[in-house]
Order: C-alpha cells, then structure tokens, then sequence
C-alpha cells in the first residue's frame, strides 16, 4: 500500500473531528507548519510524527494506516 495520500485522510479525519490545523498540531505536539506541509502532501511523515498523530485520533499507528488502508480500496 503507499501512503502518499495519507495527509488527505488526516486532514480530513482532522476536520471531522472539529479541529482547526492549529488546534490538532498543539493538542498532539507538532509544529503546525510541519502538519500544514505533511497535510497537503508537501511532506512525508516520519515515525515520530505518525505516532503523535495516531495518538491524536485515539488509535495506535497500525490501526490508523489501517482505517486509512480501508478508506483508500
């Protein structure tokens, strides 16, 4: 599976939530401009940064790439 679209799928379980950009990068601890750049497919996302974001939706990193394996077939 490739994750080159998986800054889409954040952005969009981000806006879901209610959660301005700014909002969620603090809540989870990254830089906005990093989410910015990673949710408009600028940038990839490194492990740390995975992990945080996982963790900002309530799931461990598996399950994520999971739901987003899902979303995406």
């Amino acid at each position: 599976m490739k994750y080159e679209e998986l800054g889409l799928y954040i952005r969009e379980q981000r806006v879901a939530m209610g959660k301005s950009l700014n909002e969620f990068a603090i809540e989870i601890d990254v830089d906005s401009a990093i989410l910015s750049r990673i949710e408009n497919l600028k940038q990839d996302i490194k492990l740390t940064v995975l992990r945080k974001i996982a963790k900002g939706f309530s799931k461990q990193p598996s399950e994520f790439l999971s739901e987003f394996e899902k979303f995406k077939n």
